[in-house]
């Protein structure tokens, strides 16, 4: 007898072959595709529906949230059933357990580098591991989701060399150390390494984080260690990754994935007609790599993702060249510099020139829309576009933007319209997606929790391909959102509806499959905030067979599983 029936829904199995209608089973949390006539202990209805693989994002943060939130909202309520963490060097194990001031070091870090709210931290992790091992554990059996994850760079020279891990270099003994320590956290189930040396990423005293000081032949030892356990990966962020790689970072990456043996993920490649060079010289890195006997897939996202900004928080604006020295002065004294002419002319010269990459993209201040104000003074000002507000007064877009956040004390809400929503941009997205080592994904969710909500972008692709722009046919959106990341971590068992398979499933309403806006709530530890996003449409979802979403509420079901390299990873080889 099933577990469950899904009685005539249209199957999209995730392979990219055609939907058809038919009856699906659950039993023992594996798929069933079921003879006529089979009984089950529940049945339900899915006519008009399609029933689609759970989907598996690639790139996010849930390290700490999954501890306050095991439903790793609101990424599930979307339909994914399987996340992948530990990405960009940051991980929140292995810590040393003789020095307890490590832990407040990752955490201020994790605050600076990934927008995760301090207060959060403090009170909704436990922090009572020391091994990457006994970090999985903590989460073992206590999770809705599927969750793997990679193990930070960062955490492991921590580990191994404290203090100098920011600035010095390991000895060849503390080298040996740190392979060591990653092939103990492959041996937990760590799903492989995880590094950056991109230029945004400092911790929380200012300082470029530890493995921003790696240098390439520590970072091939360590690669070439990946390639001695089952199941494993690579993911790396380069300072090119914003905008062109240089030849040495391409040098550098198709020397790790050769070493390794191992696919290399990286994120996030821009699409930008306007920019038409940058994805030929993005994906040289993928065509250099398996002529070398490696693999490098560039992330993507299917959608724009909205990002909010401030004059008054750390956010993207601080990583424009020069920017950050003005936006980390005390207000006062940073509301006298921006109302300068001389230092706004300055500071848009630095915006606009090629040295800033894709932030330039940040640059048309009339393009802004006000969000939250909080004076007098701004009343009747959210939803409005700047550069309505300047020619009503008289000004240049960007000084009419100071004006209105001096107001406030800087701490208006800020919403830039993106500048890549043009039909160009999305045919050259379309074209994009079609290439061998180009995958969806980076949505960071779990990260930048008050600034950005990406982890919707699987229901907005959806709804854009059904109703929207139409850019790619059903079936190949779902196989691109579930089967495709499954294949490249090398799932065991998952990303496809097929008899065997573990029953990580979604069911949705074609006619309304979206997302809602993103507004912010207070929701996490400390009443600290967050952008959220109500899914539209999901009927249902289910991990491992068992229901945890209903009509986007979450039942409170936790079946996930802490999933392992090796055990539930299987080899992806690039030779």
């Amino acid at each position: 007898m099933l577990d469950h029936l899904i009685k005539g829904a249209t199957v999209v199995d995730g392979t990219g072959a055609p939907a058809r209608v038919a009856d699906v089973g659950i039993r023992d949390g594996r798929i069933v595709l079921p003879p006529p006539g089979e009984q089950a202990r529940t049945t339900e209805d899915a006519h008009g529906l399609v029933l689609a693989p759970g989907f598996v994002d690639p790139h996010t943060h849930y390290d700490a949230q999954l501890f306050w939130d095991p439903y790793a909202t609101p990424s599930m309520n979307h339909g994914v059933t399987t996340v992948a963490g530990g990405n960009c060097g940051f991980t929140l194990a292995p810590l040393h357990p003789d020095r307890p001031e490590d832990a407040d070091y990752t955490r201020r870090m994790m605050s600076k580098v990934e927008g995760m709210a301090l207060a959060a931290l403090e009170e909704g992790v436990d922090w009572s591991w020391s091994s990457f091992g006994e970090y999985l554990d903590a989460l073992e059996g206590r999770i809705a989701v599927n969750a793997g994850f990679m193990v930070g760079h960062c955490a492991l020279r921590r580990y191994v060399m404290g203090e100098d891990a920011v600035g010095g270099q390991p000895t060849p003994e503390q080298l040996t150390a740190m392979t060591a320590l990653l092939k103990e956290a492959m041996e937990a189930g760590a799903w492989g390494l995880s590094t950056t040396q991109s230029a945004t990423h400092s911790d929380g005293d200012g300082a470029p984080v530890a493995s921003r000081h790696a240098t390439p032949a520590e970072l091939i030892a360590l690669s070439k260690a990946v390639g001695e356990h089952e199941g494993t990966q690579i993911e790396a962020i380069l300072a090119g990754c914003l905008d062109r790689f240089s030849d040495a970072e391409i040098d550098l990456f198709v020397e790790m994935s050769a070493a390794a043996g191992r696919p290399l993920n990286w994120n996030v490649l821009t699409i930008d007609a306007t920019v038409p060079d940058r994805v030929p010289r993005q994906l040289l890195a993928s065509e250099r790599a398996r002529k070398s006997g490696g693999r490098i897939v560039a992330l993507t996202m299917p959608i724009l993702t909205p990002m909010n900004m401030s004059l008054g928080t750390f956010c993207a604006l601080n990583l424009i060249p020069g920017w950050g020295e003005i936006l980390a002065l005390p207000v006062p004294e940073r509301i006298a510099r921006l109302r300068d002419p001389q230092v706004r002319a300055g500071m848009l010269r630095r915006a606009d020139s090629r040295e800033a990459g894709v932030f330039r993209r940040l640059a048309d201040f009339g393009r802004y829309v006000i969000g939250d104000t909080y004076s007098r003074e701004n009343e009747g000002l959210t939803g409005r576009v700047v550069k309505d507000i300047a020619a009503e007064r008289g000004q240049d877009p960007f000084q009419c933007l100071v004006e209105i956040c001096a107001h406030d004390d800087l701490r208006t809400v800020l919403w830039p319209m993106p500048t890549d929503n043009d039909p160009a941009s999305w045919a050259l997205r379309a074209e994009t997606w079609q290439h061998e080592d180009v995958l969806l994904g980076g949505s960071d969710a779990g990260a930048h929790l008050d600034r950005m909500c990406g982890a919707p972008y699987t229901t907005r692709f959806l709804g854009d391909c059904l109703r929207g722009r139409k850019l790619v046919p059903l079936e190949q959106a779902v196989r691109m959102l579930s089967d495709d990341p499954a294949r490249l971590f090398g799932l065991r068992e998952r990303g496809r509806i097929a008899e065997g398979y573990h029953a990580d499933l979604v069911l949705f309403d074609p006619e309304r499959i979206d997302a809602g806006p993103a507004t912010l709530v207070h929701d996490l530890p400390g009443a600290s905030p967050r952008l959220d996003s109500r899914a539209v449409g999901i009927v249902s979802v289910h991990v491992n067979g068992v229901e945890t979403v209903r009509d986007d509420e979450v039942t409170g079901a936790i079946p996930g599983r802490v999933l392992r390299s090796g055990r539930d990873t299987r080899t992806v080889s690039t030779r």
